[in-house]
C-alpha cells in the first residue's frame, strides 16, 4: 500500500520529448491525441539543427545535454523524436538513465513488418537517416525476409516547414523523389522523418493507394502508451491549462512558434529559449 502514493506521483510527471528542431512536434500531436492526460515537455535543439550532418560523437554529446536538461524537469519517460538521434544516441541514453527511453525508428519498423504482405518495404527520410541504414537494420532485425528500398527526400523538410505541403510544387517534388520506388512492388512505405506526415497527401497520391504509409510518430505514440500502461505510469488526472505542455528551444523561439502551428494545428503561447 505504501507504494501507491509514490507511483501516483510518478505517473503525474511529464513525458520528455526531444528533436533537433520542429519535426518532433508531429510526435507531440499524436501523443496529445492518444494520451490527453499527459503533460509534455518538449525540447527542440533549433540552435544546432540539423543533426544529420554532424559526427556520431557530436550527436551523442548533444543528445546527452538535452536529456540531462529534460531529466532535471523530473520526466517519467524520454522520447527521442529525431530519426538521426534515435539511430545514433539511443543505446548511450539507455545506459545513462533509468527511465523508459524510446526512439522513433523501432516502432515504425515494427508496424511496417506487421503491415507488409509482399515483404517489399520502402523507406524515405533525410539523407542522414537513409545513409545510416537505421530503418533497414531495424527491419532486418525483425525479419530477414524483407526487402528494403530507400530513397532520401531532403526537400520535404523545407516544404513542410514552409507550409508548401499540398501545392503543385509539393506534388512535383514527390513524384520526382518517389519515381524510383514505384517499380518495386511496395505495399508499405515508412515515412522516416517526423516532418513527412505533413506531406502525407501528396506522398500517398504519388505512390498510389495500394501502398500503406507508416507514420513513425503515430507508431511511437502507440508504443509510449503501451510502455506507460505496462509500468502503471499513465496519468489518470485530467490536465488543466495551467499545467499543460511546455516547449523549450536552444534558439529562434519566434520562428519555432510560427512553424509549430503547421505541425500542431494550434498556436503555442509560450516557447522558452534556454542555454544548455
Amino acid at each position: 500500500m505504501n507504494n501507491l502514493p509514490q507511483k501516483y506521483d510518478e505517473a503525474s510527471r511529464p513525458i520528455g520529448v526531444f528533436d533537433s528542431g520542429v519535426g518532433g512536434l508531429t510526435v507531440v500531436k499524436e501523443l496529445n491525441r492518444l494520451l490527453p492526460n499527459e503533460r509534455i515537455i518538449y525540447f527542440g535543439d533549433t540552435g544546432r539543427v540539423p543533426y544529420g550532418n554532424k559526427s556520431r560523437e557530436t550527436i551523442i554529446h548533444y543528445s546527452l545535454q538535452v536529456a540531462y536538461f529534460l531529466m532535471k524537469k523530473k520526466i517519467k519517460m524520454l522520447v527521442i523524436a529525431c530519426n538521426t538521434a534515435s539511430s545514433v544516441s539511443l543505446p548511450t541514453l539507455k545506459r545513462h538513465f533509468h527511465i523508459p527511453i524510446i526512439g522513433v525508428i523501432e516502432p515504425g519498423a515494427k508496424a511496417a513488418i506487421e503491415n507488409t504482405s509482399t515483404n517489399n518495404i520502402g523507406v524515405i527520410g533525410t539523407l542522414g537517416t537513409v545513409k545510416s541504414n537505421a530503418y533497414k537494420k531495424a527491419l532486418k532485425k525483425i525479419s530477414r525476409k524483407v526487402n528494403v528500398y530507400q530513397d532520401p527526400c531532403p526537400l520535404f523538410v523545407h516544404l513542410a516547414e514552409d507550409g508548401w505541403n499540398k501545392n503543385k510544387i509539393a506534388r512535383m517534388v514527390a513524384d520526382e523523389y518517389l519515381k524510383n520506388l514505384k517499380g518495386k512492388d511496395l505495399d508499405t512505405l515508412i515515412l522516416g522523418c517526423t516532418h513527412y506526415p505533413l506531406l502525407k497527401e501528396v506522398i500517398q497520391s504519388s505512390v498510389g493507394n495500394k501502398v500503406a504509409l507508416i507514420d513513425s510518430g503515430k507508431e511511437t505514440a502507440k508504443e509510449v502508451k503501451r510502455i506507460l500502461d505496462k509500468r502503471h505510469l499513465l496519468n489518470s488526472r485530467k490536465l488543466t491549462e495551467k499545467n499543460h505542455s511546455i516547449f523549450y528551444v536552444s534558439d529562434f523561439p519566434h520562428k519555432f512558434k510560427e512553424v509549430s502551428q503547421r505541425f500542431l494545428s494550434k498556436e503555442l503561447k509560450h516557447v522558452h529559449k534556454v542555454k544548455l
